[in-house]
């Protein structure tokens, strides 16, 4: 069986678009680790630094950044995301 990739979700509290994001990532049973970037600054500076982004959620899966909730959305629904999750259907 093929090893899962790492999942990483940069998030901040009462994000509601992170809340999403991480239910449905617990919906297709995928662990994740979540990386509170109120909280550390270091970890806010890398995620830009990874993304050129400043909005949360950033969502990597393995060492693809995959974008926020829309775009984990939008994965889902072309069918895209298990594969990547290394989910088989």
């Amino acid at each position: 069986m093929d090893e899962k990739p790492e999942v990483v979700v940069y998030t901040k509290p009462f994000c509601a678009y992170c809340v999403a994001a991480k239910s449905l990532l617990r919906e297709k049973g995928v662990g994740y680790r979540e990386v509170d970037i109120s909280r550390d600054e270091g970890e806010r500076h890398n995620m830009m630094h990874r993304t050129g982004q400043r909005s949360v959620p950033q969502i990597f899966i393995g060492a693809e950044h995959v974008g926020g909730f829309e775009e984990l959305v939008t994965l889902d629904q072309q069918g895209r995301l298990d594969p990547l999750l290394g989910i088989s259907g």
